[in-house]
């Protein structure tokens, strides 16, 4: 029933951004339209939000659940700009659809993690364990990556880790199996009691309310050089106009960098260099 009620609600906000997105925005100068997840993008903006207004800015926020709908609103002028994913997933989306969207900056980190009801080490695995991961192909290379770094499984030699699948595992000594859902509802498969691993995603992690770095039975380590920064990304072209450099330059300014490093002092959160 939940995952219903997740797919109504991404419809309705698609059709409420199709009906007051774009147009407007285009036709209001000082007015910036991003679409993001909740936590921390939203969080971010909303605190962006005041630094902005003191330079006559007006940022609009509409926040989604959906990893599809940001790219697709972007692209097609229902919003200015978005800020919710890692680069390999951007670069994956755009390769997809033929989104004409750029990577207008980097903005922070979110550290990856397992997570499980039942251990509290990896070390506690049995064998034929089964592991809950996004049905996400973009995190499938990150995911299998920590797990590797963990010595929880062997990648083959050679394989480029930001885009291995479970195809490209050599070792599997406990017998994993890796059972797929959607992005949303990885904290709800770690509630439920799902699977003796479940790796969710930063943002979702803290939105139900896990610690990474207290909570994680596996996280991946995280600094600023780290492939999986998240972006603001807008459409090509517009990457230099006023409304995305006033954006950029405030989402990168130290007041943010402070409110992040405050906010998220636990590092489940940390601003890109």
């Amino acid at each position: 029933m939940k995952k219903l009620v997740v797919v109504l609600l991404s419809v309705l906000l698609v059709f409420g951004l199709a009906a007051c997105g774009g147009n407007e925005s285009k036709n209001d100068e000082k007015t910036i339209t991003v679409v993001a997840t909740l936590d921390p993008h939203s969080k971010v903006l909303e605190f962006a939000k005041d630094i902005l207004a003191k330079d006559g800015w007006n940022l609009e926020i509409t926040v989604v659940d959906d990893y599809y709908i940001p790219n697709k609103s972007v692209d097609g002028g229902d919003a200015d700009a978005n800020y919710f994913q890692h680069v390999p997933f951007f670069d994956g989306e755009v390769s997809a659809n033929g989104y004409a969207l750029v990577n207008a900056a980097g903005i922070h980190i979110e550290p990856f993690g397992f997570y499980s009801k039942t251990i509290t080490s990896v070390d506690a695995l049995q064998d034929g364990a089964k592991v809950v991961i996004s049905n996400s192909v973009a995190d499938h290379g990150r995911i299998l990556s920590i797990l590797d770094k963990a010595g929880v499984i062997t990648l083959k030699d050679g394989v480029d880790a930001l885009n291995a699948t479970t195809a490209d595992i050599a070792s599997n000594p406990k017998n994993l199996v890796f059972t797929e859902v959607k992005p949303e509802l990885l904290t709800l498969a770690f509630e439920n009691n799902e699977g003796d691993l479940v790796a969710i995603n930063g943002n979702y992690a803290i939105q139900g309310g896990l610690n990474p770095t207290k909570d994680a039975v596996i996280l991946e380590q995280a600094d600023a050089t780290n492939p999986y920064v998240n972006i603001l990304a807008c459409r090509a072209g517009e990457e230099n106009s006023e409304k995305i450099q006033a954006l950029v330059k405030v989402l990168k300014s130290d007041e943010v960098r402070n409110f992040i490093l405050s906010t998220y002092s636990d590092g489940s959160v940390i601003p890109a260099e």
